[in-house]
Parts: structure tokens; C-alpha cells; sequence
């Protein structure tokens, strides 16, 4: 299989170059995209020689590499990635890019009939009904990344007539211990301390708010088809039991195993047909050793964010995205205080302009305005620090 890897720098794109190498008879990575970390390069150049394509984000830089490598072709920016998907003759693109930004190249994926290895989470929260649309007009693939998500997936291999509802399991975040009066006054530092992944810091932060579980819930509504009301959370302290289905039958089935990003990386890039091993268990108690607290919606009230997206769809996921991704940027940068990010996004979501059935053109601009609001809101509340 040829791989097409977007964000090849980051947390999810290192560990899947990691399963690539341990694999070398079944994939071979053909094309690379990396944002401003340019210096692993060279580094994966020397591993994965059938390499012929690389977006690098500043055009400048990747004019540099050009002379360095004449024999591969570079393009540059966000329109970059889009000629990488379009140009490079992979057969399945792992899309590891963090934000809105792996929209356009999960649409383009699947536009140019390439399997779609998906750990962007924005792609659905922002497009889900688009994607789903799109993968049924030109027959595509999509495979989930998300540990959560995978879990699932095999889940329902087994039992998906006999599942009730879908549970996805909670780390609760750095702050889990925190009571709501003590989240006023955390700092960047502080929330960037996972207990138990090692993660990226838009990804850290947006565990810590909760607002990372609420995307979940809502990839999991159009991965799986299961409404806001079929889809639960569970506080799980060691991230072992990644989630699980209740069935009718009674008990529940789940994946149990080390917090391992390359297990489900793996299972994706053969696109779900290895081996793999759940779990049955009569209750979370008989899990020994294992912790389980009852999901506080009033502690975590985030959550709430997927009800309105899963309910309303339209541009609501795009509002959702574009408001958190600046809130977050704004929090790391120790303009706004951590509480700030709830109150921007519950503001952008009731304020913003709402499109039952909005074309990508439309979202695209919902995206742009949402982010001069969220910006306006930022400066705002940046005043009262």
C-alpha cells in the first residue's frame, strides 16, 4: 500500500511513519506533508527512499529544498496539499493534520478515490455530512484513527446488531481533580500536563476542557450513525479501556489494552482486516485494577457543545471548530484565561450565522467569520486579565 501522510511531523504522523517502518512489505511511504518542522526531512528521506512528493508550509523554505533534492517534487501552503493528494500516486492518505486545516485534503482524498486513514477529528466535526456524502457519491473508504473511535469500530464488528449505545472513555484531562472555582486560575503549563498520553498542545488543551470528547462524540454520531442520545462518556483514570458498547443482551463489549497510538494507526493502515481482540464484561467492575468514575456534566460542561452539533448539523461543527481552535491559540498564548474557551464558544455558537444545509463554500465562510468573532471576543475578555 502507498502511503500519503499529512502532518508527518506531528505526534500521530511520527508514530505512523513508526508502523510504516515496522511494516516495510506492506506500506511504503510515497508522499509527506510537514508544516514548519522541516528538519525531520531529511531524516525520513534517508528511511523511506520511494518518496517523490513533499509539502512543506512556507513556500520559501520548500524553493530551498527543491535545490537540495531535485529529484522530488515540493509544493507549499495549503493549496500545497491538495496537489500532494492530487499529484502523488499513493493509494491511501493518513490524514494527521491538526484544525481546520485537514478539511480540504480529507474532501480531496476521497474526490481523487485514495482510502482515507483519518485522524484529522475536524474533517467530521466541521464536514461530517459532507464526507459522508462524498463517500458514498464516489465509493470511498474511510478508516478512523482515534483510539476511541477504533475501539468502536472493532466493537461493532462483533456485535453491531446486538449494541444499544456507544461509551467513549475519558481521560477527564490534566484538571480531573479540579474543581470548577479551581480552573479559574490554571495556566498553559498546567493544562499541557496529560496524565496519561503524550499528545500535541491544541490536542492537550482541548482534553483538558473536555471539548477534545465532545469532537468524539460527534465523530462518533457520523462514523457510527448513532444519535447525541446513543453516545456516552465514561472518567477512566489508566486510558485502558480506550470505550465500549452496551448490548441489548445485557454486558458490554470493549477494547482493553496499553495507551498506544500505533495499535490503532495499525489497525487503519490495513484497513481493519488483522486480527484484533475485544473484550465482554458483565459490568466495569469486573475490570480489576482498573478505575471508572460517572461522567458530571455540570463538571465537564463542554460536552454539551456536541448535543448542539449532532441536534442542529448545518455549520453549527464549523462555529464549534473555528471558535475553539482560536480560543485555544489564545489561551496558549496567555491571552485569555482557561474558563475563557467555554465562554467563547457557548457566544459563537449562539451568535453566528446557522445553515440547515450549507454548501463547502458556505462553511468555508462560516469558518472565516467565525474566527473575526472569536478574535473580537478574545480582545475582549484579554482586557479584563
Amino acid at each position: 500500500m502507498k502511503i500519503c501522510l499529512l502532518g508527518a511531523s506531528g505526534s500521530i504522523g511520527k508514530q505512523t511513519i513508526d508502523v510504516i517502518n515496522k511494516f516495510p512489505k506492506d506500506f511504503s511511504l510515497v508522499a509527506f506533508s510537514v508544516g514548519k518542522r522541516t528538519r525531520c526531512i531529511s531524516y525520513i528521506l534517508r528511511k523511506h527512499p520511494d518518496v517523490k512528493h513533499i509539502c512543506i508550509q512556507d513556500k520559501a523554505i520548500a524553493n530551498k529544498y527543491k535545490k537540495k533534492y531535485p529529484n522530488i517534487t515540493f509544493y507549499s501552503e495549503e493549496k500545497g496539499l491538495l496537489e500532494l493528494i492530487r499529484n502523488s500516486d499513493s493509494e491511501m492518505v493518513v490524514n494527521a493534520l491538526v484544525g481546520f486545516v485537514g478539511l480540504l485534503p480529507s474532501i480531496e482524498a476521497i474526490k481523487c478515490h485514495k482510502k482515507l486513514a483519518l485522524a484529522n477529528k475536524e474533517s467530521l466535526v466541521v464536514g461530517g455530512d459532507l464526507i459522508n456524502s462524498l463517500l458514498k457519491e464516489y465509493k470511498g473508504e474511510l478508516y478512523p484513527i482515534d483510539s476511541e473511535h477504533s475501539a468502536l469500530w472493532k466493537c461493532l464488528k462483533v456485535d453491531s446488531k446486538d449494541a444499544n449505545k456507544l461509551i467513549l472513555t475519558a481521560s477527564g484531562g490534566s484538571f480531573r481533580k479540579l474543581s470548577r472555582k479551581e480552573l479559574e486560575n490554571v495556566t498553559p503549563n498546567d493544562a499541557l500536563k496529560h496524565p496519561t498520553w503524550k499528545m500535541g498542545h491544541k490536542i492537550t488543551i482541548d482534553s483538558a476542557t473536555m471539548v477534545n470528547k465532545a469532537f468524539e462524540i460527534i465523530e462518533a454520531g457520523y462514523l457510527f450513525n448513532y444519535p447525541y442520545s446513543k453516545v456516552g462518556v465514561t472518567l477512566h483514570d489508566e486510558s485502558y479501556l480506550h470505550s465500549y458498547v452496551s448490548l441489548f443482551s445485557g454486558g458490554y463489549r470493549g477494547e482493553i489494552s496499553k495507551p498506544d497510538m500505533r495499535n490503532p494507526i495499525r489497525f487503519a493502515l490495513f484497513e481493519g482486516k488483522i486480527p484484533f481482540k475485544t473484550s465482554y464484561f458483565k459490568s466495569l467492575d469486573d475490570l480489576k485494577g482498573l478505575h471508572f468514575h460517572d461522567f458530571d456534566i455540570a463538571r465537564f460542561p463542554a460536552i454539551n457543545f456536541a448535543k448542539v452539533v449532532l441536534d442542529k448539523k448545518g455549520t453549527m461543527g464549523a462555529i464549534l471548530n473555528r471558535s475553539n481552535e482560536e480560543a485555544v491559540y489564545a489561551f496558549l498564548a496567555n491571552k485569555i484565561k482557561f474558563l475563557d474557551i467555554e465562554k467563547i464558544i457557548t457566544l459563537s455558537l449562539k451568535n453566528m450565522k446557522y445553515i440547515a444545509k450549507p454548501t463547502l463554500e458556505e462553511i468555508l465562510e462560516v469558518d472565516r467569520l467565525t474566527k473575526e468573532y472569536a478574535q473580537k471576543l478574545i480582545n475582549e475578555l484579554g482586557g479584563k486579565l
